[in-house]
């Protein structure tokens, strides 16, 4: 490996032997080097790769502007979302978790405490992200001493749902109030409280992000099965009605026309976490 860029006394991008650029950390791996020069392979203790030069560059100038130690601790983090919850994610996470850690334990440190509007609900419907959230203020608190609010957990959370779905942290919280809104017109409709450890209620959650994404990005089905929605609203009826008052709000807040489709799937997935 060639080096094509010095960022400090520890970290280089070079190219690899199939020409990708790579983030190199090692103590000493930039220290008294030029471009050109080949890679002390030795001295090579992580390895970052990107797709995209523009989000590499970008991690090139996070690591000059936070200490490395939350770069790599981050990278902890992240190996642990991948391993445990089988996690892909963009490299998007490799910038935005870091800098926002490196954020947040400075706020800390100044007693600055940002409350999350929206931690119950982040909880609720995202529970892998959340456990990754509440994994990671443990990390942190071992690697820095310093013991962040839950509401943290919650932030990182979003982190990790966006390099799931692309986007930014706002799309994020879009969708998460949209979701907060269809299930209280969902619980007010059927005066109850969900069992959110039931499978019904997991795929109910997996189907409504998906459906608030396609909502967002005004996208729909392309193919609609009339008969088979005609069937469904049969069965169900009341569940039926209550798509109806969902569909109302999507194309009052968010100028969305509902498809046939997605109130077929939609009616059936309330129906199934409704059921008593």
């Amino acid at each position: 490996m060639k080096i094509i860029r010095i960022l400090n006394n520890n970290s280089v991008v070079a190219t690899d032997e199939k020409n990708r650029e790579v983030v190199l950390f090692g103590a000493g791996l930039g220290y008294m080097k030029a471009r050109g020069q080949p890679v002390e392979d030795e001295k090579i203790e992580k390895r970052f790769y990107m797709e995209e030069k523009k989000k590499l560059n970008r991690f090139a100038e996070l690591i000059n502007s936070i200490p490395m130690e939350y770069i790599l601790f981050s990278q902890q983090i992240i190996d642990e979302a991948k391993i445990k919850y089988g996690k892909q994610l963009e490299d998007n996470i490799y910038i935005s978790l870091p800098d926002h850690i490196a954020n947040a334990v400075d706020g800390a440190k100044q007693g600055i405490h940002t409350k999350n509007p929206m931690l119950w609900d982040i909880k609720r419907f995202y529970k892998d992200e959340f456990e990754i959230g509440e994994y990671a203020l443990t990390v942190i608190a071992e690697k820095t001493g310093i013991e962040l609010e839950m509401d943290e957990a919650a932030y990182i959370a979003l982190h990790f749902v966006n390099a799931e779905i692309g986007g930014s942290k706002d799309t994020a919280l879009d969708i998460t109030r949209m979701m907060q809104e269809i299930s209280e017109l969902v619980k007010q409709k059927f005066q109850i409280d969900f069992d959110e450890e039931s499978l019904a209620y997991y795929r109910y959650i997996t189907h409504l992000k998906f459906f608030a994404q396609r909502v967002l990005n005004q996208s729909y089905y392309t193919d609609e099965d009339e008969d088979l929605f005609r069937m469904v609203i049969r069965k169900y009826p009341e569940e039926y009605g209550c798509v109806k008052q969902i569909c109302e709000f999507l194309e009052k807040d968010f100028s969305y026309r509902v498809g046939i489709d997605e109130k077929t799937y939609l009616t059936v997935h309330i129906a199934r976490v409704v059921k008593r």
